[in-house]
């Protein structure tokens, strides 16, 4: 089995869980235990139909192991392989009730990671060139933002903040709360944090945000002649962020006004699933 390591996840526990809440208790696949005879064995191929960067094979490949731990399985392609439609990705062979049980859990893993991988690479092939690195959020499904980050990079994006303890972010609500700009950025550094980040959706709250210790500006919301404005007006004396509404048709404008980074929530919210498919055929 290929190993799969990845800091903050839990693969064995993923994969109890996620069989637990499609099997029920007491565990059963109706359908398999009724349909196949316990001995049948099954051959399969898991497959693209579609162009896609794949993302997931070893988690797949797990809850297939975790049902049969003698079942035979080939990964033809690596993780964040782009791959042609029509692309075989996985081979396997074992028993057909515990392959047929696990299949939608696998399939489901592999397809939302790779449809957010795939999303993710069209956006980076975008801006190719352009020096701006593209950034996800912490737009993610509540249990699945390790993984799903994990997708992000492996589609060519650079992770964000993990969440709210690796980084201060100062958005709009705890401007007005504390009552400016600089007044919010001071009370961070006060506190001794390291990284501050700070949303800034007009030109004339750059320099208090910068006056005041602010070490990384998000420009919200920023039409591409604003954000080149905002860029010439900073100089380089902390890295800049777009971010708000950016989607693949003005991703390569918004790079070339100079941002250093552009954050697009839409890579892990709105990503489609990628169309992948699992066909067995008696062995």
């Amino acid at each position: 089995m290929t190993p799969f390591d990845l800091p903050g996840f839990d693969l064995d526990a993923f994969v109890a869980a996620t069989l637990a809440e499609d099997l029920g208790s007491p565990p059963r696949d109706v359908t398999s235990e009724s349909v196949i005879p316990a001995d049948a064995l099954f051959t399969g191929a898991m497959d693209s139909r579609d162009a896609v960067t794949v993302v997931g094979l070893p988690i797949a490949q797990a809850f297939f192991r975790a049902l049969d731990p003698d079942v035979e399985i080939e990964l033809l392609v690596g993780e964040g392989d782009k791959v042609s439609a029509g692309t075989d990705l996985m081979r396997l062979r074992g028993k057909a009730r515990a392959l047929l049980t696990a299949e939608r859990s696998a399939l489901n893993t592999v397809q939302h990671l790779s449809g957010i991988a795939t999303m993710t690479r069209a956006y980076v092939d975008r801006i190719a060139g352009t020096g701006a690195t593209l950034l996800d959020t912490r737009k993610t499904i509540p249990g699945l933002r390790v993984l799903e980050k994990y997708a992000t990079r492996m589609g060519g994006a650079t992770n964000h903040r993990m969440g709210l303890w690796d980084a201060a972010m100062i958005k709009d609500n705890h401007i007005a709360v504390a009552g400016s700009v600089g007044e919010a950025v001071r009370r961070a550094v006060a506190a001794g944090i390291g990284q501050i980040i700070v949303e800034v959706d007009r030109i004339d709250q750059i320099e208090p945000a910068i006056a005041a210790g602010a070490t990384h500006l998000l420009l919200d919301n920023m039409p591409p002649a604003v954000l080149r404005g905002a860029v010439t007006l900073v100089g380089g004396r902390v890295p800049t962020e777009a971010s708000g509404g950016v989607q693949l048709e003005t991703i390569r404008e918004i790079a070339q006004t100079g941002v250093d980074f552009i954050s697009v929530g839409r890579l892990t919210q709105s990503a489609p699933a990628a169309d992948i498919g699992l066909d067995f055929a008696n062995a």
